[in-house]
């Protein structure tokens, strides 16, 4: 079973469509709040699930991404969800690319953010497992302390105190285990780069130009090869562009979804 926050599920029947919240490595749907806040004042009927693990999400060690979004896509059909706008930042984006193998009929567009489409290097696969095994010893703390400095676009003693506790505060409210689990779904996820130029929907890019973990040339990169996309590039952000400019970001979105005729009427 997978727990998820959601907001004007009761609206889908409407017309089975809902936005489909994909959370970042090592955070849940709680970085999501300020989406959900803004989706919910314009009654857009959204679900932000947690991966296995994460906020009462059933523990499945290991996990892979085809395990998870299979899941995902029975929520969906539990729920009545036909169709979705899917937005998955960095380890959501992954997932994202999953869900278009799995179900490109269940996806209505998608908002890709701050996230690659190319498998690890073998130099950054080695990093991750030695993440893992850090994690594994060591608890969530060794998360916060090895993310923390990379995830904003100023180092965290110079970026804003609220910010920084809610990233702590998310990753340390899980167990190491489940850190290390989500870790290992990211080392062993597919290449999606291939799949770029069979994407169909219309697909938003959006980048924090100081994102220092998925620069802005591999978004560049992205939407060279989906025809018909856009890139937006937010200022004074770095990976976590929804949380550090939420109001940029949450424009960004809301365009994307009247511009593919998913805001409900008013």
């Amino acid at each position: 079973m997978l727990t998820y926050t959601g907001v004007h599920l009761d609206n889908i029947a409407r017309d089975g469509h809902a936005v489909l919240l994909l959370h970042a490595f090592p955070l849940s749907s709680a970085m999501w709040v300020e989406q959900l806040g803004a989706l919910f004042r314009y009654h857009v009927p959204t679900l932000a699930p947690n991966v296995y693990g994460v906020e009462g999400s059933d523990p499945h060690h290991p996990w892979t991404f085809r395990e998870y979004i299979g899941e995902v896509v029975a929520l969906l059909e539990e729920l009545g969800i036909g169709k979705v706008t899917v937005a998955g930042l960095s380890m959501g984006g992954y997932q994202a690319f999953e869900l278009y193998r799995q179900a490109p009929d269940k996806i209505r567009s998608m908002v890709l953010c701050d996230t690659r489409s190319e498998a690890d290097t073998p130099e950054a696969l080695e990093n991750r497992w030695a993440f893992i095994e850090a994690v594994t010893a060591n608890g969530p703390e060794e998360a916060v302390e090895a993310m923390l400095p990379k995830v904003f676009a100023l180092p965290p003693e110079e970026s804003s105190p609220v910010m920084v506790e809610t990233f702590s505060s998310i990753v340390m409210h899980q167990s190491g285990e489940a850190i290390a689990a989500a870790m290992r779904a990211i080392a062993e996820r597919p290449d999606s780069t291939g799949m770029l130029a069979d994407i169909s929907c219309p697909v938003t890019l959006i980048t924090g130009k100081e994102d220092r973990l998925t620069p802005p040339e591999l978004a560049r990169s992205m939407q060279r090869k989906i025809a018909g996309s856009e890139l937006h590039l937010i200022d004074n952000a770095g990976h976590l562009s929804n949380m550090e400019q939420p109001r940029a970001f949450n424009e960004l979105l809301l365009g994307h979804l009247e511009a593919t005729g998913s805001l409900p009427e008013a």
